[in-house]
């Protein structure tokens, strides 16, 4: 079976709905997976947007969320899910705002694609005390058995 990414929120490069985004209440959409393969020990979710600041001239991927240690037995996570609900032993990374969480998408202008890649991995990765996603992906390396992702898109109202 092969690892997918679903939301009840949006669909594979569909728009993703402005509840999810700065515009509006800004929480974490409805994540589903299914084919975490037997013997992944971790999941890991990273949401970033490879289109900043503008889609026509990007100059870097502005990361909006960073989850790692999922329990490989986890197969989804709730619309607006808080630290307090994340299952257990989940660990979070830093993103672009220099916090922990969701940011959703406040592109300042365009359509923008929003890259939500889940990774299955063959480790329990130690406490990396909020890594960026450069240090989580260096210490990934080597242990990523399988991964999908899922792109939403978003355009701010009023965007050129």
């Amino acid at each position: 079976m092969t690892l997918s990414l679903t939301s009840p929120s949006f669909s594979h490069h569909g728009l993703i709905p402005e509840c999810h985004t700065c515009d509006d209440k800004d929480f974490s959409p409805e994540l589903i997976w299914t084919g975490v393969p037997e013997n992944a020990k971790s999941l890991v979710l990273i949401v970033d947007d490879p289109d900043a600041p503008d889609p026509q001239a990007p100059r870097m991927t502005w990361v909006h969320w960073i989850l790692y240690n999922i329990p490989p037995a986890t197969r989804k996570l709730p619309a607006q899910v808080s630290k307090d609900e994340l299952p257990a032993g989940t660990l979070e990374g830093i993103n672009n705002w220099e916090r922990t969480g969701y940011g959703g998408p406040c592109p300042p202008i365009g359509t923008h694609r929003y890259f939500h890649k889940l990774y299955a991995l063959d480790i329990l990765l130690p406490d990396l005390k909020q890594p960026t996603k450069a240090v989580l992906e260096k210490a990934m390396q080597g242990h990523v058995i399988t991964q999908t992702e899922l792109i939403g898109l978003y355009r701010r109202p009023g965007n050129t």
